[in-house]
């Protein structure tokens, strides 16, 4: 069983998780996963690892309320336990395994969206304590829904903040923003890391295709299963077909097959939505004798 430390709400329907696991903190590193149950018989829900502390023994994770079971782990509180936190998975960041003179020389841009500023944080954090000053960017639809603000601006060589609306930072795309560092304000970058919605993402690469910037992508957002078993995150890069969660969860972002990856996404669409009106049937006292039951 996994304590639950301390509980924030970060967002409208976007929390962050505390938790004490003592094997995962000493062993994560910027990159990878977790698996989580909210119950014994509940779904494995993959969650990118938001930050680690080995002294500490806690793991943070950041979650937002999309389907039944995210919206089952937020209603668990400070002092409740999780009975599953497998971890850590998949391949950490491939820059762990640079050289820290090497990485000195690089100038590195992080572009985050929404949720996706979670797993950015490890890795610009990782990065800033062996000496290199990432730029990252964070993009949201509005200034409510950006998150982990303040704790990226600890780390970050310099933060930026674009906004769809322009109630916070720049007013426009991140794609936009990068294109506006790049030819207006005279920023150079050797790599670029995107994380965040795939459609971003998809943006993200092809406009650093164009300065020939290599990017690399994190596809999180395909797992299910977590372990390769399920196929669910299958997913084509450079013509050839890997999984997301043995294989990445990081890719070249130039070689990603983004389309293939779209809809492979929206598979589950359908049985997700089908399963929450099942569980808000259920909340509401009505009997559903037929349905998902995750």
């Amino acid at each position: 069983m996994y304590k639950i430390i301390k509980k924030k709400e970060l967002a409208p329907n976007i929390w962050m998780m505390n938790i004490e696991a003592p094997r995962v903190a000493h062993a994560a590193q910027p990159g990878q996963f977790v698996i989580v149950r909210a119950s014994e018989n509940g779904e494995r829900v993959p969650l990118t690892i938001s930050d680690y502390d080995a002294e500490k023994g806690t793991v943070a994770i950041v979650i937002q309320t999309i389907g039944v079971s995210t919206k089952k782990i937020c209603t668990l509180n400070e002092g409740d336990y999780l009975p599953d936190f497998a971890g850590p998975l998949g391949r950490p960041s491939e820059f762990v395994h640079e050289a820290p003179e090497t990485l000195q020389t690089k100038k590195i841009l992080f572009v985050a969206g929404g949720v996706g500023t979670a797993p950015v944080y490890p890795q610009v954090k990782w990065l800033h304590t062996h000496g290199v000053e990432a730029d990252v960017i964070v993009g949201a639809k509005n200034k409510e829904m950006l998150i982990m603000q303040e704790e990226m601006e600890a780390v970050a060589g310099h933060l930026y903040i674009a906004t769809d609306d322009g109630s916070a930072g720049f007013k426009g795309l991140v794609t936009d923003l990068i294109k506006d560092l790049i030819d207006r304000q005279g920023k150079h970058y050797d790599e670029v890391v995107a994380i965040g919605p795939m459609i971003m993402m998809k943006f993200v690469a092809a406009t650093t295709k164009t300065y020939g910037i290599k990017t690399i992508v994190s596809l999180n957002t395909l797992m299910v299963d977590g372990t390769g078993m399920c196929g669910a995150c299958r997913v084509s890069v450079g013509g050839k077909t890997v999984f997301t969660c043995v294989d990445g969860p990081e890719f070249d972002g130039h070689q990603v097959d983004f389309d293939e990856a779209m809809r492979r996404q929206g598979m589950y669409r359908t049985l997700e939505q089908r399963a929450l009106k099942i569980a808000e049937e259920r909340a509401a006292g009505h009997v559903c004798k037929i349905g998902l039951d995750k």
